[in-house]
This record gives C-alpha cells, structure tokens and sequence, in this order.
C-alpha cells in the first residue's frame, strides 16, 4: 500500500510567493499600457477639438467667443454625441482652450498631459527644439 503524499506548508508558500511575483510585474506593465492610453486619448482629443472649434471660426464665430463657451461650439458643431465629455482629458479634467498671441489660431492643452511629457521627459509635439535645446512655440 502507498502512503499518500501531502503538498507542505512550504511548497504552498512558495507558489504563493511566485503568484504574487507574476502578478505584480503583470499589474506594472498594465499600468503603463493605460497611462499610454491616456495620453493617446488626449493627444486626439486635443486634434479634434482644436479643428472643430476652427471649423467654427470659419463658419463664422469669433475665436473670443468660441474660446469663452468651447463646449457650446462643440455642441453647435454636432459631431460629438457629448460635448461636456469630448472636452475632457484622459483622466477626466476638462482640457483648457485658449486664443493665440495673434488671435489667429486656438491651442488647446492639458495640465495633466504637460505633467506627463514633464515626468517622462518625452518631448511634447507642440513644442519644436532648436539647436540651443531650448523650446520654441511652432507658431
């Protein structure tokens, strides 16, 4: 007859121990992925708006008035399902709107997306770097 073998007390914290391992660089990675995602969002969220609001102003809104009330004109647009929304950054603020020096052209940003190039050190795309490394608007 054979004696029936037991796992021990070990052999379970040891599994448990190489679990835990595995999930957590799991876990890590997918933070990454979904800061990423984020930034991707705002990144095309910016593009949209940015075009959008333009597409007023050549309809024939002032760029003051589309940048006092952008949802408004987002919502004029009729392209976003809801505006109050689509103005939101990947991690749910609202994307800031503003006129240019010139009053000729809208840039729309996000703190949080600044914060992210800032803390990663990734350039941001609308900023051009010249020889001297120091930052120059594209305008």
């Amino acid at each position: 007859m054979r004696k029936k073998r037991y796992m021990s007390l070990l052999e379970i914290m040891i599994v448990i121990l190489l679990i835990g391992v595995i999930t957590s660089v799991v876990g890590f990675n997918v933070k990454g992925s979904l800061e990423k995602g984020k930034v991707f969002k705002t990144e095309q969220a910016i593009v949209q708006i940015k075009d959008l609001l333009l597409l007023e102003v050549a309809g024939g809104a002032s760029i003051e008035q589309v940048v006092a009330d952008p949802v408004d004109y987002l919502r004029r647009s009729g392209v976003p399902k809801e505006p109050s929304k689509f103005i939101l950054d990947g991690w749910g603020e609202t994307l800031t709107v503003e006129a240019t020096y010139s009053n000729t052209d809208i840039k729309v940003s996000s703190n949080r997306l600044n914060n992210y190039y800032t803390r990663t050190r990734r350039s941001n795309p609308d900023v051009v770097e010249d020889e001297n490394d120091q930052d120059a608007p594209k305008y």
